[in-house]
């Protein structure tokens, strides 16, 4: 019998939800601004997407959050405000009656991917989300890493630099030069007015040489971040994906010069470096591939239920 998923992909910008079957087809997607209110807003947001999804055949719910799942459900979530312990599990099983499966979206990211993306035929694959945060989703020997508290992958406080700065405290020192925002706040120093990333990248595209230094910077502090994984987990291959991602060449070309400069040469030569297939369904399919299998579904998280 065809199984379906709702499943919800939240991100600190926006929320895309979609009703998937189990065969990875996508047969109903909704996508709206997260909230920036954060708290339970944000729950209510994801709820009220899953209400406009056809239930029919719906054996389950799944929810792909920008930060720590705890097995109870509850989720720590920094650039989420109000999102510090918030019982997102819990909430959806009260509302809905179904299982929930809670997990990271890096996990997601790099589940997805594995499944019907770039990375299909491997083992061995790291996913870098690059968006309002940065997140490495890590699938070694064909399973998820997840470490002991569920905190592998937070690439965003990977050290890149040698000097402590503040602003590391927060999201980490990654983060603070290659994600969204930090590639937003360089080139509003940059172009001596306010901007965001999706604005550098087009500016970048078209030849302006502020925009394309400062992704040019941010991929340099990234190709660091490539160059640590790549010695520490061998992968086959890196898929890069969020929203930043849409730079292409222009963030990836000196992220991979520098990948090569500093990792392992051996293998710098045998790793691929790649865009993401999927893109935008990458953790949709992954949080619904989550729910779908069982036994990964098991060793993840509890299934919160409502009374």
């Amino acid at each position: 019998m065809t199984r379906f998923a709702l499943v919800a992909d939240l991100g600190g910008t926006k929320i895309a939800a979609a009703r998937v079957e189990d065969s990875g087809e996508i047969t109903h997607r909704l996508v709206v601004p997260t909230p920036p209110e954060g708290g339970v807003a944000v729950v209510d947001a994801i709820t009220c997407l899953f209400r406009r999804l056809p239930a029919d055949g719906v054996s389950e719910l799944g929810v792909g959050v920008p930060g720590l799942a705890h097995q109870d459900g509850t989720v720590w979530a920094p650039n989420i405000k109000n999102w510090e312990n918030m019982p997102l599990g819990t909430m959806l099983g009260e509302r809905f009656k179904l299982p929930v499966l809670v997990e990271s979206d890096r996990n997601a990211f790099v589940t997805g991917e594995v499944w019907l993306g770039s990375a299909q035929t491997c083992s061995d694959v790291v996913f870098v989300a690059i968006g309002t945060g940065i997140g490495a989703g890590i699938i070694s020997g064909g399973r998820l890493i997840r470490g002991s508290s569920e905190l592998a992958g937070c690439l965003g406080w990977m050290a890149v630099r040698d000097h402590f700065l503040p602003m590391y405290e927060a999201v980490g020192c990654l983060e603070s030069h290659s994600a969204g925002p930090a590639i937003g706040r360089a080139a509003s120093r940059a172009l001596r007015r306010p901007a965001d990333a999706r604005e550098v990248v087009k500016l970048a595209r078209h030849g302006d040489p502020r925009a394309r230094k400062v992704i040019a910077e941010a991929g340099y502090y990234l190709g660091l971040a490539l160059a640590n994984l790549v010695d520490i987990l061998n992968p086959q291959m890196i898929v890069i994906g969020g929203g930043v991602a849409a730079a292409g060449n222009l963030l990836l070309a000196p992220a991979r010069e520098t990948m090569r400069r500093w990792a392992q040469p051996l293998a710098a030569k045998q790793v691929r470096i790649l865009r993401s297939r999927l893109g935008a369904r990458a953790g949709l399919l992954g949080i619904a591939k989550l729910c779908f299998d069982w036994e990964a579904f098991n060793t993840k998280t509890q299934r919160h239920k409502g009374e």
